[in-house]
């Protein structure tokens, strides 16, 4: 796993916030956009940053799309984090 893009779409703090509504159910693209005042353009380009870090998924359900968190990219991410905290540490 590249960690890459992982930690550029985490250094956003809207993308950080978009994170954070996640962690408490999933939420179409309109829901999201309702918690800011960006343009929904620029919501849709937050939305496909955390995708391509792997750190949300989509689904779509009619005419929404659907988003919720990929929990096992915060596990690998987190383990690795940890690791390399140790690693320092010895």
């Amino acid at each position: 796993m590249g960690f890459d893009k992982t930690f550029r779409a985490l250094s956003d703090r809207t993308r950080r916030d978009i994170i954070r509504l996640l962690r408490r159910g999933e939420l179409s693209a309109g829901e999201i956009a309702e918690h800011f005042t960006l343009t929904k353009p620029s919501i849709s380009h937050h939305l496909s940053m955390l995708k391509e870090a792997g750190l949300v998924l989509d689904e779509r359900r009619g005419q929404n799309i659907v988003y919720s968190l990929n929990t096992s990219v915060f596990e690998d991410t987190m383990a690795w984090v940890l690791t390399a905290l140790r690693r320092e540490e010895e």
